[in-house]
């Protein structure tokens, strides 16, 4: 199975052979482990559920939760997510997944929650240009026309117009693990990944990588 859950730590640079400064985000990879394993003859796919193992764990669990952490034999987790595996994936309910599922030069996708930035206008939401600033203009930051006024006379769905931004679930694609440190579960990714600090990701092997 090549999937684990995090938290992003923050992002640092460090130096490659040739002297080269790489910028990476630092992602505090599990332990995790396996909560379920999911088959196609019970439940129609072949997947692998795992939770993430944390210094506090959750003081309050749902009854229907405590159940499902009681039947695998492992500690209630905040954290729980599925990855697809195949047919003959030996993965078993209590079992650890550690950051050692990955090496160098592995390539991953990075799923996140993008960072709330509230409601704002098109400027900052989709980029928009804008009016002239000078010269008596009376248009500055508005999104200009948004739909015909005689016919249909209404506004069409997907019309970019203001709202909420970010805090929404992000995927970014192939970014170049550069450094595994299995002792210490850190996973270190060439780039950016969608989060602030200390929020949840989740690393799963790249489809295109």
């Amino acid at each position: 199975m090549k999937g684990i859950l995090g938290k992003k730590l923050g992002m640092t640079q460090i130096f490659a052979e040739d002297g080269a400064v790489i910028p990476v985000t630092v992602v505090q990879a599990g332990p995790c482990l396996v909560v379920q394993r999911k088959t196609a003859d019970r439940d129609g796919y072949e997947a692998v559920q795992i939770g993430l193992v944390e210094d506090q764990p959750p003081r309050r669990v749902p009854r229907p939760m405590q159940g499902h952490f009681d039947k695998a034999g492992v500690a209630a987790t905040r954290r729980l997510m599925e990855f697809k595996v195949a047919d003959d994936d030996p993965s078993q309910p209590g079992e650890q997944v550690k950051a050692g599922v990955f090496q160098e030069n592995d390539y991953v996708d990075v799923v996140g929650t993008s960072k709330g930035k509230g409601f704002q206008g098109v400027i900052k939401r989709h980029g928009f240009g804008g009016g002239r600033a000078t010269h008596g203009s009376m248009f500055h930051r508005a999104p200009g026309s948004i739909g015909q006024s005689a016919f249909p006379s209404r506004v069409f769905p997907g019309v970019r117009l203001p709202g909420q931004t970010g805090g929404k679930r992000v995927t970014v694609k192939n970014l170049q693990i550069v450094k595994v440190d299995e002792d210490k579960n850190l996973i270190y990714l060439r780039g950016a990944v969608p989060g602030a600090r200390n929020s949840y990701v989740a690393l799963r092997e790249a489809k295109r990588g």
